[in-house]
């Protein structure tokens, strides 16, 4: 784990990429971050990092992520090329490094994976996904239910919950859900059965 700025000086640099509102975002799901890194025993510095700069590709405009993430070398899907803003995951685990000296792999997957999920997400990983959907700010229909999930329930719970909600959102606004984002959940779901059949034979 390897930061070249300390945490203020990567606000202050963030805070001059940002509009105002995506800075407050990306402030509020620091904040949730360490809330759930310290609730679920993961380093707080990792999720504070991760949390406060996940968002940071949003500087880009959205017709501009495409060559962006061709610049990088970083694949581009269907998906991405009908929805360009879902690239701003990939970018930013690229750009914490280059501009705000984060070189830790553990903060840029999670980076990567904030926006639609993946196969075998880290502690870390649902952490920043899901403090993204819940941060103080963010307000849409069933939210309350999802920051009480935060408190009380398991973290593969929460995940299943918010991803299922994220894929409801998705089908009802008439757009395409990522492959990886189902992924996730059946991934989820799948461990979850294995589980209760586990307990049966046991």
């Amino acid at each position: 784990m390897s930061f070249a700025m300390s945490l203020e000086q990567m606000k202050e640099e963030l805070k001059k990429r940002l509009k105002p509102s995506r800075f407050r975002h990306s402030l509020g799901v620091e904040e949730t971050a360490v809330f759930l890194a310290d609730r679920f025993g993961v380093d707080e510095e990792q999720a504070r990092v991760a949390g406060l700069l996940h968002d940071c590709a949003r500087e880009f405009r959205n017709e501009d992520m495409v060559k962006e993430a061709e610049k990088r070398g970083i694949a581009i899907g269907e998906v991405e090329r009908s929805m360009p803003l879902l690239l701003h995951a990939d970018i930013g685990a690229q750009r914490v490094r280059e501009i705000y000296g984060v070189d830790d792999k553990d903060v840029s997957q999670a980076i990567a994976r904030h926006t639609v999920g993946g196969p075998q997400m880290t502690k870390l990983d649902k952490i920043i996904w899901y403090a993204d959907m819940i941060e103080p700010g963010r307000d849409f229909p069933g939210v309350d239910e999802l920051r009480k999930l935060a408190k009380t329930a398991s973290l593969d719970e929460m995940l299943l919950a918010g991803l299922s909600h994220s894929i409801i959102f998705v089908v009802k606004k008439g757009h395409l859900v990522h492959p990886a984002t189902v992924l996730a959940r059946n991934e989820i779901l799948l461990s979850q059965q294995h589980e209760a059949e586990d307990g049966k034979n046991s």
